[in-house]
């Protein structure tokens, strides 16, 4: 039972087979028996009748296929050698001539018919490809025609399973992990999709009509598409795939896009607002410090009065300087620095900087050592406020009573400016990051308030003049944090070796 029930299958199919065949046939085979009632009942003679033939055969191979018009000619020839050739109603040929005659004209069938067939087969395939590249170039303008921010979805894969009339089409993002389906699957074509991409291979299934072809952009595999019932995979599939890489690609970059074009406009609104912030806090600030100030002046204070005008005049002092500072810090984060240079001496801004901040922090112990009566050209403002943010970074990061040492010295055809403080090391796995935008380290955070601007403007300060401003990965190993901010020295400093004279200031 088990053997007959294969046997009985494949009966079927060779019925289903050969019905085709059989109906293709049908044609040459009526002509070639009115051809033979004729040329028999008219009495043609042999070249006349085969010439005859040789028109059916063509006709057939016009129409039909190879088998069908193979099996005319082979019966054309049959007709020729029964009724026309000697002994007649005979198979049998008596002459030479008649037999090679005969051969010449089976051969002659078969080979026009072979030639035609192979025409039409050629004719038929540039038919179909002058229709799929139609189909292609009208799916390429129907995905012209969506929104640039069309999201991966249904919405995409529509157009290509209409005008190829497939039945299911899925899309597989790599960037999202997610699968998007479109028609109705009968061969699980979300899950051979996936497959295809995890493998990393196309998928070719002829029978199903389903094929996955990989989506690949910029060297990488970003994805796979699946088409199921497509007509003709060797042809289309490699198009199509390629008009899915190039829709998703169109879609990602304007998400990119649209988030740069977000980020720009926060950043704008951004600066927008801590500009109107710091000048509407300078005018009440500057009208504190001008009525803590004429309070000494309106008469003879008690000592508590005192202490309590000269705390309002003190902090109000330190509000307009933190305010003074952060909108600089958004104006420089903003613009193209532009110094304006000029011949400074930058051991005389370190001292007088050095004095500042000892003022400001008199828990702290600040101290300059190195060479002095350095010149070169740069511009003063700004060196004066990259250095000043990284005395204030020492002061707020370090502990109270503790050490900040500022050096200078020179470095080949630069200067080095070093500031040192004792306190946390930085963690290794914050120093690749410590001088971008806004960031602040974990320890920073809980440590003192802040933007995250100060190291990355400084640093932009320092390559405005030609310079850099880098983290001392060994200062870690001694305890504290060492920053080294260097520019260059012009060319008259190069021989400075004259001019280097120790100092200590504290």
């Amino acid at each position: 039972m088990t053997q007959s029930e294969p046997a009985s299958s494949k009966t079927r199919k060779l019925r289903k087979r050969s019905w085709p065949f059989l109906l293709r046939a049908v044609p040459g085979i009526t002509v070639a028996g009115l051809v033979t009632l004729i040329c028999y009942g008219l009495g043609l003679s042999l070249p006349v009748t085969g010439f005859c033939y040789l028109i059916v055969v063509v006709l057939q191979s016009l129409t039909g296929d190879f088998r069908s018009s193979a099996a005319v000619s082979v019966l054309c020839a049959a007709c020729l050698d029964y009724f026309f050739i000697p002994p007649l109603f005979s198979f049998r040929v008596s002459g030479s001539s008649d037999t090679l005659a005969l051969i010449a004209f089976l051969i002659t069938g078969l080979v026009v018919t072979r030639l035609v067939s192979q025409a039409r087969e050629a004719a038929d395939s540039e038919e179909l490809q002058r229709k799929e590249m139609t189909r292609l170039y009208a799916l390429a303008l129907q995905l012209l025609t969506l929104e640039p921010g069309t999201a991966v979805g249904s919405n995409l894969l529509a157009p290509f399973r209409s005008q190829f009339d497939l039945r299911a089409v899925c899309l597989f993002d790599a960037e999202t992990a997610a699968s998007y389906v479109e028609g109705s699957s009968r061969d699980h074509i979300e899950e051979k999709t996936r497959n295809a991409y995890i493998e990393g291979r196309n998928v070719e299934d002829p029978g199903s009509g389903l094929t996955v072809r990989l989506i690949r952009a910029g060297g990488r595999t970003t994805g796979a598409i699946g088409f199921e019932g497509l007509r003709d995979c060797q042809l289309a599939a490699g198009p199509l795939a390629a008009l899915a890489t190039v829709m998703l690609e169109r879609s990602l970059a304007f998400q990119r896009a649209s988030h740069a074009a977000a980020m720009a406009e926060a950043e704008m609104f951004r600066g927008v607002v801590l500009d109107a912030l710091a000048h509407e806090f300078k005018t009440p600030l500057t009208t504190i410090l001008a009525a803590a100030g004429g309070l000494h002046e309106a008469g003879p204070l008690k000592p508590e009065q005192r202490q309590l005008a000269e705390a309002v005049e003190s902090e109000a002092s330190l509000l307009e300087q933190l305010t003074t500072r952060l909108l600089r810090l958004a104006r420089l984060d903003r613009e193209e620095l532009r110094p304006q240079m000029e011949l400074i001496n930058v051991t005389d801004i370190l001292k007088a900087l050095v004095d500042q901040y000892s003022r400001r922090w008199p828990g702290r112990r600040l101290s300059l050592n190195g060479i002095t009566g350095v010149t070169t050209l740069g511009d003063p403002e700004l060196l004066r406020f990259g250095l000043g943010q990284l005395l204030d970074n020492a002061c707020k990061y370090s502990r109270p009573d503790s050490d900040i040492r500022v050096s200078i010295e020179s470095a080949g055809e630069a200067i080095a400016v070093d500031v040192w403080n004792e306190g946390s090391p930085i963690p290794s796995s914050e120093r690749a990051r410590i001088f971008d935008r806004y960031y602040r380290g974990a320890e920073a955070q809980r440590q003192a308030p802040g933007s995250g601007l100060g190291l990355y403007v400084s640093r932009k300060i320092a390559m405005a003049h030609g310079g850099n401003l880098e983290l001392d990965g060994t200062a870690g190993a001694n305890g504290g944090t060492a920053f080294r901010f260097t520019i260059p020295l012009s060319n008259s400093e190069f021989d400075h070796d004259s001019k280097i004279q120790r100092i200590s200031s504290r």
